[in-house]
């Protein structure tokens, strides 16, 4: 996880409709950024859901909410259009972003280890440093967690 007070690693991703961000796009404003293993999983689209359904508060609060996976731009579409997500999903499938906020590890699972995403939150401040950082979070409460934290 990367250090609380430093510089936030600077990305261009494209979104679910293809659009490129850059995190200085989004100077001036706090944002929050979610990193998740995969689209439509149980964990992930419960995470998905709860940013969206407080997304509104995040809003109010002059901050933006966007999520971070590898899943490619296709399937970021789909998992907006089913589940009406009002946020920017990124799509990474370099890892590009991923490995910059140190969020690609060795990952256990039923025994088996592979290299995947760990479900980690950074706030990020308004002259782009990181303000706050949480690893290995809950899908269900980060949300809630993220905007308390605002």
């Amino acid at each position: 996880m990367l250090e609380i007070g430093t510089k936030a690693p600077e990305f261009t991703l494209p979104d679910q409709n293809g659009e490129l961000h850059s995190l200085r796009d989004y100077l001036g404003r706090k944002v929050v950024l979610y990193f998740y293993p995969r689209d439509n999983t149980p964990g992930c689209t419960k995470q998905a859901c709860s940013f969206g359904e407080l997304y509104p508060q995040f809003t109010e609060k002059g901050a933006v909410v966007l999520g971070v996976s590898k899943d490619s731009v296709q399937s970021h579409k789909k998992f907006e259009e089913k589940y009406g997500l009002p946020f920017t999903l990124l799509s990474d499938p370099e890892l590009q972003c991923i490995q910059a906020y140190d969020v690609w590890k060795e990952k256990k699972n039923y025994g088996k280890v592979s290299m995947g995403v760990v479900r980690t939150s950074y706030l990020i401040d308004e002259s782009g440093v990181i303000e706050k950082a949480f690893g290995k979070v809950k899908a269900a409460e980060n949300p809630q967690q993220m905007l308390e934290t605002l």
